[in-house]
């Protein structure tokens, strides 16, 4: 094989070159071992499962009567894989100084090979040779798994790398910032434009939503905020519907965010006659459930307590969810009516005797307050963790376990 003077391609021609077929099937076949019993690889197979199951909720509901349970089983298994290889890792120690030695030899071989795309014709036909043949080398005890072997040829290329690369060497310590930094970036478009993670903090949504509850939060589908603003220069799919659960800033307390149920939008007239909803005078059709539910609030000096409440179904222009009531005698006979304003909406808690929301001014109790549309965070639509009352390994903190039988759920 014959090269010119400089050759931009001159390492990686050479080494295209001379791997064998051979080579090039064990490589395939450590990668793939390698992805299987990296410790990414179970949250790498629910992430690709999630990113289905949550269109698959969205726009068709009904489907997560079997697709939860489906789900639930995915990631139990996943646990158990992910406990599986942990256990390994710790008790196999070569495997572990391996991997390390495997990983070192990778990002050597990727610098080499980034240096000689960001300098073409700066590197002599001779050099990249030399260094071709000496990754040829590193490949082959990395396939090996001969722990000294690969330990001597990395050192071997290490050395002859700052030998023919020196001065570029240390240039390319700013392309290893830049690529954390666009990582960083793509990881803040995702957060701020796309799906974001809400902690339930209070008891305002129960049942349908139990303090520790994780949710994610569908950010562009109202229209996406600009950063640090409330503004929403442009709808993307629709307007914020009744029976919507939204996450929000606060419009009276700013550096708070909520978490309730749209109840009113704009130009409707929203009213409570003895806890019943009535909405531009219509009564919103409700069922008891449960005259006697026992849910678990908490409070931060008394730690989880108990509450009986009323569980009723509220069925609120077609969408059917939960909501909890104190006894007749204890409710508020009448409240509103409150009219709607243009370009807002009008939110209440699901635990609606025990929700600071429109019907209180958000949390100040200075009458009624809306939340405009720039104050939209997102929707919020399926839980993906949940510490709350009971479950795994609550008798070691204070009653705070791992829910599995919530994860999952879709909002509704």
């Amino acid at each position: 094989m014959s090269l010119s003077a400089t050759s931009p391609t001159g390492f990686e021609a050479t080494l295209s070159a001379r791997q064998s077929p051979e080579h090039l099937r064990a490589s395939r076949a450590l990668l793939w071992r390698e992805r299987l019993t990296s410790l990414w690889a179970p949250l790498v197979v629910i992430g690709l499962a999630y990113i289905p199951y949550l269109v698959l909720i969205e726009f068709v509901p009904e489907s997560a009567v079997w697709s939860q349970p489906l789900m639930q089983a995915l990631a139990g298994g996943m646990l158990l894989y992910f406990l599986g290889l942990l256990l390994w890792r710790l008790t196999v120690p070569r495997a572990r100084v391996l991997r390390a030695l495997r990983s070192e030899a990778r990002e050597l071989l990727d610098e080499v090979a980034r240096i000689h795309k960001r300098v073409p014709g700066k590197i002599s036909a001779e050099a990249s040779v030399r260094l071709a043949e000496q990754a040829m080398q590193v490949e082959a005890a990395i396939v090996s798994g001969e722990v000294p072997r690969l330990e001597q040829e990395t050192r071997a290329f290490d050395a002859l790398a700052t030998q023919l690369l020196g001065v570029w060497r240390k240039q390319d310590t700013w392309e290893v910032i830049s690529g954390f930094a666009k990582a960083f970036a793509v990881a803040v478009v995702i957060r701020v434009f796309i799906i974001e993670p809400y902690r339930i903090p209070s008891g305002s949504m129960l049942p349908t939503l139990e303090i520790g509850d994780q949710v994610f939060i569908n950010k562009y589908i109202y229209g996406v905020r600009l950063p640090y603003t409330n503004y929403v220069p442009f709808q993307i799919v629709r307007a914020p519907a009744r029976g919507d659960v939204i996450v929000f800033n606060n419009p009276v307390q700013t550096d708070v965010d909520f978490i309730k149920r749209v109840v009113g939008v704009p130009g409707d007239t929203v009213e409570l006659v003895d806890g019943e909803v009535r909405i531009n005078g219509v009564p919103q059709e409700r069922t008891l459930v449960d005259a006697d539910l026992i849910v678990y609030n908490k409070h931060d000096a008394l730690g989880w307590f108990p509450e009986h409440r009323r569980l009723y179904e509220e069925n609120l222009s077609g969408k059917r969810h939960a909501v909890l009531q104190d006894a007749p005698a204890a409710r508020t006979p009448h409240e509103g009516p409150y009219v709607v304003p243009e370009g807002q909406v009008f939110v209440m808690g699901d635990n609606r005797e025990n929700s600071s929301d429109s019907r209180y001014g958000l949390g100040t109790g200075l009458g009624v307050a809306f939340v405009p549309y720039g104050h939209i965070k997102g929707k919020a639509m399926v839980i993906w963790m949940a510490l709350g009352h009971g479950g795994w390994l609550s008798g070691l903190f204070d009653g705070t376990g791992l829910r599995t039988d919530r994860l999952f759920t879709p909002v509704r």
